[in-house]
């Protein structure tokens, strides 16, 4: 009788490679996830700690569209109707499938470091860390450069985004100085641990931008073409690549994918979510900007605020204001990946104290408070984000990533994930991405780099660094004296 218990012991020990990094997977992530105590339900885990597919898909959706949905009719101004359209699809599918292969180079680092042994509790797992696991700390460099000025910028864009929509509900200050204000609110999000801790967030902010999209489609089509509307674009391929690179910004919020994923409990099913979060916001941004575009055509040229051209009612005033509250919520999604890198510089990632995590983050904040008030030129910044450093860091690095880890017909034999079943053959996935890549160097950062940073310096030249209120009217001419 000993020998056949002894039998069944060594296999449920021998189980699979496979099974225990799953299971392992699961087991960290939930220590850290929403879990009953007792058969109790917890309040607090209930809206504090997420990790599962709904919170990745909140999560993925609210991040995607934040301040860009009120710049994407200014875009359609400057290419036209019809290329807004198309190019928005096209991106939005092209960044979800950069998004998946992102979420299968996880899984993959993920797995082979489970195999050797290696734990992440307490320790969040980041692009820059797949990149190294798997192809070097050459790669890691580029990532790690790229990922966090990117990052960093998109922090910026948030803040510049505050200060210019809360000026259309108070203008007795100026856009600087409510720039000041908001990089004060903003710097709360370093008391936030991690992406587990967004759960009530990321829902919330997902309301309020479907409600500020929908608002912005049905005020256009109430309010009715203003007279005379003209729709000329694209009149200048300057303006045209500009218009395109900021809907390559749009769709490439996936630098904080690896830190979504980390926070899930199963992080292997996140292979479609972004995807289906994509499908989802393009019943956000096509309706709102077609609409706007259509009401009020080339003065948008001009406006790259959707908000400057709709009239004060308490309907907007509270769109205004949800979108406040959700680029608080953007600016703290953009700025956690940096919080977890600069942690780890200093030392303190592994801490569970969250009052000395966030004294460590602070400095991450300043930077960021500075560059807004020099650059405060809502919407050409973003497509010049979107050209020079969005186009590498979440569209050519994962592609070539990818391509090079499963180079070899070793590395694609014992791949954690095959190819999908859509695109089932390797050579095929190696020629898509080869297509991805050249596209996005020639027409992202090429004609887009171009374009965008033309545009970004004639706002320099117009406005000045530093501007005090950009895109504000002008104060009204003092009474003429009789």
């Amino acid at each position: 009788m000993g020998e056949p218990k002894q039998v069944e012991a060594a296999a449920m020990v021998n189980q699979t490679d496979d099974q225990q990094i799953i299971s392992g997977i699961i087991g960290e992530e939930r220590e850290n996830g929403v879990e009953e105590i007792d058969g109790k339900f917890s309040m607090k885990s209930f809206l504090w700690h997420g990790g599962s597919v709904y919170d990745a898909w909140f999560s993925c959706a609210s991040n995607q569209v934040a301040q860009v949905l009120l710049t994407l009719p200014y875009s359609f101004s400057q290419m036209g109707m019809l290329s807004g359209v198309i190019l928005q699809v096209f991106y939005g599918l092209m960044g979800s499938w950069t998004a998946y292969l992102i979420s299968v180079l996880y899984v993959e680092y993920r797995s082979r470091r489970e195999k050797e042994g290696v734990s992440f509790k307490n320790h969040v797992i980041q692009w820059f860390e797949v990149l190294d696991g798997l192809l070097g700390p050459y790669w890691k460099g580029i990532g790690l450069a790229f990922n966090c000025t990117f990052l960093l910028f998109g922090s910026v864009i948030q803040l510049i985004a505050c200060a210019s929509n809360i000026y259309y509900i108070n203008d007795r200050l100026d856009k600087r100085t409510w720039t000041y204000i908001f990089g004060a609110c903003c710097a709360t999000t370093v008391f936030i641990p991690s992406f587990h801790n967004y759960r009530i967030w990321s829902f919330l902010g997902l309301g309020m931008t479907t409600y500020t999209a929908w608002y912005l489609t049905i005020a256009a089509f109430l309010h009715g073409q203003v007279p005379g509307v003209v729709h000329s674009g694209p009149k200048k391929l300057v303006l045209y690549f500009t218009g395109a690179t900021n809907i390559l910004y749009t769709f490439g919020g996936h630098a904080v994918t690896v830190e979504i994923m980390h926070a899930m409990w199963k992080p292997q099913k996140f292979k479609y979510i972004y995807l289906i979060a994509t499908l989802y916001v393009f019943t956000l941004t096509i309706p709102s900007a077609s609409a706007v575009y259509w009401a009020f055509g080339d003065e948008l040229l001009t406006h790259s605020n959707a908000f400057s051209l709709l009239p004060r009612t308490g309907f907007r005033d509270a769109a205004v204001i949800l979108m406040l509250i959700h680029q608080f919520i953007t600016f703290g999604f953009a700025c956690t990946p940096l919080y977890f890198v600069w942690e780890k510089v200093v030392g303190v990632h592994d801490t569970k104290s969250i009052c000395l995590r966030a004294v460590a983050r602070l400095p991450v904040v300043i930077p960021i408070w500075f560059l807004a008030i020099i650059f405060p030129f809502f919407g050409p910044i973003n497509s010049a984000v979107g050209a020079l450093l969005v186009s590498f860091t979440v569209y050519i690095i994962p592609t070539l990533a990818h391509m090079l880890t499963y180079r070899s017909a070793q590395a694609r034999k014992n791949a954690a994930e095959k190819p999908p079943f859509f695109l089932p053959s390797w050579t095929a996935m190696y020629v898509f991405n080869a297509f991805i890549v050249i596209w996005v160097f020639v027409v992202g950062f090429g004609f887009g780099g171009w374009a965008s940073m033309a545009n970004f310096i004639k706002q320099v030249d117009t406005f000045g660094l530093f501007a005090k209120c950009y895109q504000c009217k002008p104060p009204p001419a003092p009474a003429p004296h009789h």
